[in-house]
């Protein structure tokens, strides 16, 4: 097969190493489902707008319908002659159906075809990305339901902070899934857009009812500028920005993950089946999925720099660098949506260690800015308990224990307003109570946000 669709005005074949180069085929053969919808949705319009006649649009519906079966089956042959998705589904329904096949092509241009069969998709693969993301934000729930009274230490600069329930931990990231999903929601309403009738920059001469093929594909809006509208690619780089923070927020959750199951911390484990072993070490188990989700987080961040840079020079309309946004595009999708699937299998198979996570509250003095509001309600001023509770903590220290386990004369050493209540507000559990207000770790508020989320998700 060979692509005569310009050759009237050429002297010579495309070259076979300008074929490799400037094909598509091997790629963008996954649009074909959308493709087909495309063109059964513009055949319809011509059709309404008596452009195209009955008997075509029936053999042109007949036609995609053998090659939609064909696509599914894999028995669809493509070539590279025909350079992409779009020439080769046009020659293979000219072979099944004649001239109506030449037909389908009135009005339309590939730079307007493509631009709307990659919405089609991308619009279809956002919806499965929300999906997975509240299946993610579930998984963490039910894990934070069975641990809402589970205390470890929170951090700042990975040193030991302050006490916190570790449900109160994963919820910080069921809040960051729930923005990223947010994104999504937000950046599909402008992938939602139908660039079709835009034809190859200028529109067309045909009366052709964009409204019609808007309907017919779903579409919310048809993008209003001919010139825009096959050359925009704003909807794919909002996107990669959006799965890039997607990606991140689970590379920092991977980072956690990582450091809670090395010995020094102990604080989970993760399910054999997804880690791996050593060549040469037989006591390894590694956390490699994670470790590869912190990995494919570069590799997302990269593409999204890859699409910034493929438009920020070209001039309108459309450019054949345009070709080179759907790799990235694509392995933007799969990545994300491999990792969320695993990602959610994996937060449920994790065994948390409450006893280890305790243990380590109690090497850091998490309780000392408790000491210190302690003190600031019996009337010391903050910047003076502040020094009272350093100088505690640095006879502590010397001590090798935790302030909780200074005697109360030891303690009254240093204010004589510490009274033996004092020991109530120093446990880590004491602490965790103490901070019961909306988006504290009290146990109740977190079961309040466990509960808020579970409805959100529900609905």
């Amino acid at each position: 097969m060979t692509n005569k669709t310009w050759s009237g005005r050429f002297n010579e074949p495309v070259s076979e190493l300008v074929k490799q180069y400037t094909g598509s085929i091997d790629f963008d053969k996954r649009l074909a489902k959308w493709d087909i919808q495309g063109s059964l949705a513009h055949a319809q319009m011509l059709h309404e707008a008596g452009v195209l006649s009955a008997q075509d649009l029936a053999d042109i519906q007949r036609g995609m319908a053998e090659i939609q079966a064909e696509v599914d089956s894999g028995s669809l042959k493509w070539s590279l002659d025909l350079e992409d998705v779009h020439m080769n589904i046009e020659r293979r329904l000219t072979d099944k159906i004649g001239d109506a096949g030449k037909r389908l092509h009135t009005g339309r241009s590939r730079n307007d075809q493509v631009a709307t069969d990659i919405r089609l998709w991308l619009r279809d693969e956002i919806s499965t990305i929300r999906f997975l993301i509240k299946d993610l934000q579930a998984a963490l729930l039910e894990l934070a339901s069975d641990n809402v009274n589970t205390v470890m230490p929170g951090f700042t600069h990975l040193q030991v902070a302050q006490p916190v329930s570790f449900a109160h931990h994963l919820l910080a990231y069921v809040e960051m899934l729930g923005r990223d999903d947010e994104r999504m929601a937000d950046c599909r309403k402008r992938v939602n857009r139908m660039p079709l009738g835009a034809a190859a920059l200028a529109g067309t001469t045909f009366p052709i009812r964009r409204e019609t093929t808007a309907k017919l594909l779903d579409f919310e809006q048809i993008c209003q500028n001919s010139l825009d509208a096959v050359s925009d690619r704003d909807f794919a780089i909002e996107f990669t920005a959006a799965a890039s923070l997607l990606m991140v927020h689970l590379s920092r959750l991977s980072e956690e993950l990582i450091i809670w199951m090395s010995p020094r911390f102990a604080f989970i484990d993760i399910a054999d089946r997804f880690c791996t072993g050593s060549s040469i070490m037989p006591q390894k188990k590694n956390p490699d999925v994670p470790e590869l989700v912190r990995g494919k987080s570069g590799r997302v961040v990269g593409h999204l720099t890859g699409l910034i840079l493929l438009m920020k020079s070209q001039p309108l309309a459309y450019n054949k660098d345009n070709q080179e946004d759907k790799e990235p595009l694509f392995d933007t999708v799969d990545t994300v949506i491999d990792t969320l699937r695993i990602y959610a299998d994996m937060m449920r198979g994790i065994t948390v260690k409450p006893e280890n996570m305790r243990a380590a509250v109690l090497q850091g003095f998490a309780t000392a800015t408790d000491l210190a509001d302690y003190l600031v309600k019996k009337g010391v001023p903050f910047r003076d308990s502040h020094e009272v509770v350093a100088q505690a903590v640095r006879h502590a220290e010397t001590q090798q224990c935790d302030l909780a386990d200074l005697p109360l004369d030891v303690l009254r050493g240093f204010s004589a307003l510490i009274e033996n209540d004092v020991y109530d507000i120093l446990t880590p559990e004491g602490s965790l109570n103490a901070r019961n207000h909306i988006g504290g770790t009290a146990p109740e508020q977190v079961k309040l946000q466990i509960a808020r989320w579970q409805q959100l998700l529900a609905e």
